[in-house]
This record gives structure tokens, C-alpha cells and sequence, in this order.
């Protein structure tokens, strides 16, 4: 065989990149854009000692699954990779790449997977895109998507992925460009001032963020900018300046200036309201992030007693939505910007039992630790590259009773889940959510609880001879005290926390300080609440 020849190819599998494979003289050959089953004439494009990537020339017998593109830049896109196949067809795929990703990567067998919960629309579902700007060598001005597997740019005139206002914004800041000579960024040398245009939009009051990425401080022709996009939509309420003068594929830098209207855009989960800065993560797919968070809810079943970790928690969507079934939520993330959402956003829904800081989570544990905090439930919503093993080390310091992995990446996450489940816990429930119809990737929900002990030892203690009581393991007077102090700067006396103990029917020994004389003073009712506060702190109540 050799470059150009043209081979018949029966399809036997298709990959989550929507990339068929099949067999040709026992080599593996790929092709884009095949459905299993499928009987093609095929062009080889790419010979490897290995394998062979061909193109199809014409369909010979095609899939049941097929159907017509509804995209005219699809063959040439890499934003979706699905559009040639069915709904149905596309969710089995998904499907199958999860369990080989548990059996291959996490060598994980006999793992329930729940069915695929669908997505209800497959069109203009995304909030937020970036767009990267360049010149072709004629001049002419691209603004689309990067070709699978390249830096070459499909220009793109209409997306069916991102949210339908975006397309009408990208041609009117095109024509900025052509009529001010704006210079755009050459990758090649570094020069030129605009490399991206990223777009947010929020559904609950109609807003949208524009936000020009560019390779300096400043733009020129800037009122000229501001005037077109707010004259020509008027769901434009945030246009922001980002400054990235690397010389990198990360497509945000770390300085943002608005130079029109508010630095955020406020969108709703549910009955809880989110403010949104430019650096914030947030999920792309709103219908789908309130069937996901439901589901989080549902697998916690919290009883309001828990302390709750939220790693990795952005500006706190999944944290402030368990904030009225928990005890307390503790969220934990790297990026300020986004830490200072999440406080707002507390403060903006009323939610007074949660904190939120800005630390690297592999640090949690000795953060809790100095604290005396003891947690209940973590909830780890990485990146798409998964979890460090450093923060996977420090989940299993903290050794909570359940854990709640959100996952955008089954293949980081099986790897994750194998560590994980060799540590002492083991998968519960694992639910995939369709975040990402029609593209190369899937979102999951898995539930692990701490293993059980294989075995068990009938151990019989007098707890006279011990002289400890399992609440006093948990929590003294003198932690009682402390933690009353720090939180609310009220003093309470002995005398009132054994009164409340006994309310309770908390054992003591008899050097405590109980109160047996109907003559002493009775703990006003304002103190133990306190107290009962703390002891639930502790679990001892």
C-alpha cells in the first residue's frame, strides 16, 4: 500500500472523537466521520509503521445511524465531531468510552454505570466561547475554530454550539478590525494586538460579557469598539480587556480591565443567583448543570449535620447549592477572581454557613486540621487533566465519609478513581450527563464511600476503667469554649455546657462540672444555642 491508493473499509468501532477504526491487511486504519458497521471506499492519507488514516471517498453501504450534517463547516471544524451521526448513536459511543476507560485506564471492572442522562437540547447550548482571531495570508480576517489537531483556523461565519447572539457579535467586531486596521496576533512571531474574542452569556437577565484577549494593556479605536457592540446588541452588558503577553496556548492572562459597564454577568442555578467574572469557571451547558447538580444532591443525601469540602469550587455553584442541607460548606480555589465571586455569591443568596478560600487544595488538610475541622463529604470537580496526586493524598488525610467526583474526562478521572478505590474507598454510583452533545466529551457523576472493614471484632469496653467517654474523645470543655469564642466572641462557663450535655444525655464523669443544685444558674437560651452549635461542630450531637 502506499499514499492515495484506494481501499474498501468495513468499520468496526468508533472512537469518542468520532474517529472510525478498522482493519486493513492487519494494520489498524482511522477514518473521521464513519459510523459503525459502514462498508467504505477510502483514500489513505497517512502510512505508519503501525497504522494507516485514511478519508472517505465515497460511502458504500452506509450505517443506520447516519444521518445529514446540519453544519456547513462541519468536516472542517474540530468543535464537534458527532454531527454525522444520530443522537442515539452518539450517546453510545460516549457510553462505550466510559466503561473502556474504567477497564483500561482504572482497571476497574464490574462497575455499574448508569445510562447516559440525555441532553434536551443539542443546539446553542453554549454560555461561553473563545474565539481565537487571526489573518490568513491574503489579509483577510478568520474568526472561528481551531481544525482538529492544528493551529489552522476554520472560519466559522455560524456556530450551532454557542449561544445564537454570539455569531451577529463576531461579525461586528470584524468589521472594527477592517475599518480601524486593527492588528491581530501572529503566533509565528508574537506581534499583533488581538488574539481572542471570549464571550459569556447569562440566561437569567439576558446578559452578555465581551471580552477582547489581547497581546497588550491597551486597544486602539476603544469608544469606537464599545459604541458599535452596545448600539448593535443590546444584551451586551460587560466588555472587558484581557491582557495575555505570553507567548503561550493559555488564552487568558491574568489582568482584566472593563472599560465598559460591570466586570460580571449574573446567571441563576436553580433559585440560587451566580455573578460570573471573566476568569471565573462556570459550566457551559446551564440545562444540563441543574440535572447535574440534582444528581449531586441526590447521592449525598445530606441530613444538614454534615461539613461539606468543596475543591476545586470556582465561584461556588456546587457548593452554595448543598449550603441549606449541610452544616457547613468549606469550598477551596486556586483562582481569587473566582474566590471572590464565590463569596459574593454566598452573601448575594443569604447563605451564611459557607467559607470559601483562596489556597491550593493539595493544602486542605493541614488547613482543617489546624482548624479542627473534621469532614463529612468532599466534592472534587477538577479540570479536565483530573486531580494531583498530591490533593488525591490529602482527600485521603481528611478521610471523609463520602465523595462526589464530577468528572469532564472519564480517562482522568479512571485513573483518579483507581487510586481512590486501592485507598480504602470504593465506587457507590457513577452517573454520566451529557454536558457536551455533539462534541468529543462527556461529564460524570461517581458516589464513593469509605470501604466497610472485611472483618469485624466484638470488643467489649468499660468505659469507668477507660475513663473516656466518646463524646469527650470528640471535643473538651476548653474546645467548646474556644470554639464558641472565635466564631461568635461569647464566653460560656462549664456549668452551661454540662447543663446542655445532659439535655442531650451525653454521659460525664463525675469530677465535670453538672449541675445538681436547682439554685444554680440555668444556661440562658441564647448560650445554648451556641453550645448546641458547637457540639454539633463536633458530632457529639
Amino acid at each position: 500500500m502506499k499514499k492515495n491508493d484506494l481501499v474498501e473499509v468495513k468499520i468496526e468501532d468508533v472512537n469518542i472523537q468520532g474517529i472510525g477504526i478498522g482493519r486493513l491487511n492487519n494494520m489498524v486504519i482511522f477514518v473521521p466521520g464513519c459510523a459503525v458497521g459502514e462498508k467504505l471506499l477510502v483514500k489513505i492519507i497517512k502510512l505508519n509503521k503501525n497504522y494507516l488514516v485514511g478519508k472517505i471517498e465515497k460511502i458504500l453501504h452506509p450505517s443506520k445511524d447516519r444521518i445529514s450534517p446540519d453544519c456547513i463547516h462541519y468536516k472542517k471544524c474540530g468543535g464537534c465531531v458527532f454531527r454525522h451521526l444520530s443522537y442515539e448513536a452518539e450517546l453510545k459511543i460516549k457510553y462505550k468510552h466510559i466503561l473502556d476507560c474504567l477497564e483500561r485506564i482504572g482497571k476497574l471492572k464490574n462497575i455499574k454505570v448508569n445510562p447516559i442522562v440525555k441532553a434536551s437540547e443539542f443546539n446553542f447550548y453554549r454560555n461561553k466561547s473563545q474565539i481565537p482571531i487571526r489573518k490568513n495570508e491574503t489579509g483577510e480576517i478568520l474568526t472561528g475554530f481551531f481544525a482538529f489537531h492544528s493551529h489552522r483556523i476554520t472560519d466559522c461565519s455560524k456556530c450551532l454550539l454557542h449561544c445564537k447572539y454570539f455569531n451577529s457579535i463576531i461579525e461586528t467586531l470584524k468589521l472594527w478590525i477592517e475599518k480601524y486596521n486593527i492588528s491581530v496576533y501572529d503566533e509565528k512571531n508574537g506581534k499583533g494586538i488581538l488574539r481572542h474574542l471570549y464571550l459569556r452569556y447569562a440566561e437569567y437577565k439576558d446578559e452578555i460579557m465581551v471580552c477582547l484577549v489581547i497581546n497588550g494593556k491597551s486597544i486602539p479605536f476603544e469608544k469606537e469598539l464599545v459604541s458599535l457592540l452596545i448600539n448593535g446588541h443590546p444584551g451586551i452588558k460587560s466588555i472587558i480587556i484581557n491582557s495575555n503577553l505570553k507567548n503561550t496556548n493559555v488564552i487568558l492572562g491574568e489582568s482584566c480591565k472593563t472599560i465598559y459597564g460591570k466586570s460580571i454577568v449574573t446567571d441563576k442555578i436553580d433559585s440560587l443567583e451566580f455573578e460570573i467574572s471573566p476568569l471565573s469557571f462556570y459550566q457551559v451547558n446551564k440545562r444540563q448543570t441543574e440535572k447535574l447538580y440534582s444528581i449531586v444532591k441526590e447521592l449525598l443525601q445530606l441530613s444538614g449535620n454534615e461539613v461539606v469540602i468543596d475543591m476545586y469550587c470556582g465561584i461556588g455553584t456546587i457548593g452554595l447549592t448543598l449550603a441549606k442541607d449541610s452544616f457547613k460548606v468549606i469550598g477551596v480555589e486556586i483562582v481569587e477572581s473566582a474566590v471572590n465571586n464565590a463569596k459574593r455569591n454566598a452573601k448575594l443568596n443569604g447563605i451564611t454557613n459557607a467559607q470559601f478560600f483562596c489556597s491550593d487544595a493539595s493544602k486542605m488538610s493541614e488547613t482543617l486540621e489546624k482548624s479542627k475541622v473534621f469532614a463529612d463529604v468532599i466534592i472534587l470537580d477538577p479540570p479536565r487533566k483530573g486531580c494531583d496526586k498530591t490533593i488525591l493524598e490529602n482527600v485521603l488525610k481528611i478521610n471523609p465519609k463520602k465523595i462526589v467526583y464530577v468528572s469532564c474526562d472519564p480517562a482522568t478521572l479512571a485513573r483518579d478513581l483507581n487510586f481512590l478505590c486501592r485507598n480504602n474507598f470504593e465506587i457507590k454510583q457513577f452517573i454520566p450527563v451529557d454536558m457536551f452533545p455533539r462534541a468529543a466529551h462527556v461529564e460524570t457523576v461517581v458516589k464513593l464511600v469509605r470501604k466497610k472493614p472485611d472483618a469485624y471484632i466484638d470488643i467489649t469496653v468499660d468505659m469507668d476503667e477507660l475513663d473516656l467517654t466518646a463524646s469527650e474523645a470528640k471535643a473538651t470543655y476548653q474546645k467548646i469554649k474556644d470554639y464558641i469564642f472565635e466564631k461568635h466572641n461569647v464566653k460560656v462557663s462549664s456549668l452551661y455546657i454540662a447543663q446542655i450535655n445532659q439535655k442531650y444525655g451525653i454521659i460525664e464523669r463525675d469530677c465535670y462540672n453538672k449541675s445538681r443544685d436547682d439554685k444554680q444558674p440555668q444556661c440562658p437560651p441564647e448560650k445554648g444555642n451556641l453550645i448546641e452549635e458547637a457540639l454539633r461542630y463536633f458530632k457529639m450531637i
